[in-house]
């Protein structure tokens, strides 16, 4: 036998959230499925990130958590461990370098784990922390990229990426033809968010990307919150991208593993009565739907455009509860709240989103479609309202509306620009109570059973691949022994 040292008896994995909340809490809830089959997590995290790491897992004695310092970097803000303390997210390229710092202190981990033969299995790391990558490799151990994206908004974002100089020349309305891949619809140039800055060779941004970019193809495997009930068909073509043979485990939708969040009774005396707007919903159930709107942490809409949703949400004339990040807007109509009379709900704090889509009062989100609104929107049976800010979220709304019929598109394509609140009065309507509405929300309730289907620990596909992922790395210790 050679000086490896053996995972112990009770399997070991070691999870590094990239320091953003959309990354960091569908970790979380796979964390927690894996206890499920026996392992045991450790989570690493940094000072300011612990308390809400610890607030989702407190209750499960299998995680662990280990924190290391976020280093001081004069461009950021004092304190900045997260991309939500972040004043622009032109501090992002300093932010992502800044984590680089933290190699020595991960490999210090690492090191007393094998000394205290507690080897992982594996690291299951942030796409955006492709450094770890070759920390994993000196102690032997198989690093495991997790994005936080879909299956097929990977494989359309990967293959762009490697037809960056023919799209520039494109013009803007001109549809993408990505070779061998079939995809439900159409990725039109205006589509993909990155390509202004591709024009600049010199941008950081996109050097930090290629480098990280090596890392993810380089790792030995792939998980994606995703379930091959909706994303199948483009599984094969995701593994094509990684080397070796790499796979991709579809093990989502991971907010479902968390049964105590699926089980609890909607409305029921369970609920925190602190979350005024759960009370709010319970005394609307049966009304005939509430819209709600959210736009996510990271996108950011001028007040003219907020003006804009508040009348298009005011004239549809629907039930709505929005949860607005702006601290500074407010709005142009005074008076506009009052009036709203119990028809609309203004949330400014953090809101439980899950619990929002989960309640039965609910009947449409308009959205950014982040892939963890999509899924926990479709999970939960609610059609969505797409629009796009950013990032890959164009092509998660075409994947919900063309390809799902799950939804209705605020606009065509792009992202950007200023939207009437008459087009926007006009989509509400369409979702709430249009035959378009009706279709989608037959369709987003049919995609939340068959979620639901992957999720069960008999026969379910989402959770045989996260059984057969486990599986796969003990073969690998065996291997390397």
């Amino acid at each position: 036998m050679t000086g490896l040292v053996l995972p112990s008896p009770s399997a070991h994995v070691v999870v590094f959230p990239h320091m953003a909340h959309g990354h960091a809490l569908p970790l979380l809830d796979i964390c927690k499925a894996l206890t499920s089959l026996g392992v045991k997590v450790t989570i690493i995290a940094t000072p300011k990130n612990a308390p809400l790491i610890l607030s989702k897992v407190f209750n499960y004695s299998e995680i662990s958590l280990r924190t290391i310092q976020f280093p001081r970097v004069p461009e950021l803000p004092e304190g900045c461990e997260n991309t939500a303390d972040l004043p622009s997210m032109a501090l992002l390229v300093p932010f992502l370098k800044a984590t680089e710092s933290m190699r020595p202190a991960f490999e210090c981990v690492l090191r007393e784990m094998s000394e205290a033969k507690s080897r992982p299995l594996c690291v299951i790391s942030d796409f955006f922390l492709g450094w770890t990558l070759d920390v994993c490799r000196s102690f032997g151990i198989p690093r495991i990229v997790f994005h936080g994206m879909g299956v097929l908004s990977m494989v359309i974002a990967k293959g762009v990426n490697e037809n960056v100089p023919s799209i520039l020349a494109m013009a803007d309305s001109d549809p993408i033809e990505l070779p061998k891949l079939s995809i439900p619809f159409t990725v039109n140039k205006c589509d993909i968010t990155i390509l202004e800055r591709c024009k600049d060779p010199n941008d950081l941004f996109l050097s930090i990307l290629a480098a990280i970019g090596e890392a993810d193809a380089n790792s030995e495997g792939v998980i994606v919150n995703s379930f091959e009930e909706l994303e199948g068909d483009y599984i094969a073509a995701l593994e094509k991208f990684y080397c070796q043979g790499a796979r991709a485990w579809c093990i989502g939708p991971a907010l479902l593993y968390d049964q105590n969040q699926i089980e609890r009774p909607v409305g029921s005396k369970q609920t925190d009565p602190s979350q005024s707007y759960i009370k709010w919903l319970d005394e609307r159930v049966g009304s005939g739907g509430v819209m709600y709107v959210s736009f996510g942490t990271q996108a950011h809409l001028s007040d003219m455009q907020m003006d804009n949703i508040a009348h298009g949400l005011q004239m549809a004339g629907h039930l709505f509860i929005w949860a607005v990040k702006s601290a500074t807007w407010v709005s142009s109509d005074n008076g506009w709240e009052d009036r709203l009379k119990g028809r609309g709900f203004i949330l400014h704090n953090w809101v439980d989103q899950r619990r929002i889509l989960s309640h039965p009062a609910v009947g449409g989100f308009l959205s950014h479609c982040g892939w963890n609104s999509v899924l926990e929107s479709l999970s939960m049976g609610v059609p969505i309202l797409a629009w796009p800010m950013g990032a890959e979220q164009p092509f998660n709304a075409k994947l919900v509306v063309t390809g799902l019929k799950a939804g209705v598109m605020v606009r065509e394509s792009g992202v950007g620009g200023t939207i009437a609140s008459e087009v926007i009065r006009d989509r509400v309507k369409e979702l709430m109570g249009g035959e378009r509405g009706k279709q989608a929300r037959d369709r987003a309730r049919q995609i939340g059973r068959l979620a639901r289907q992957a999720m069960e620990k008999k026969g379910g596909s989402s959770y045989k691949n996260l059984g057969g992922l486990i599986k796969f790395l003990k073969e690998r210790v065996k291997e390397r022994a």
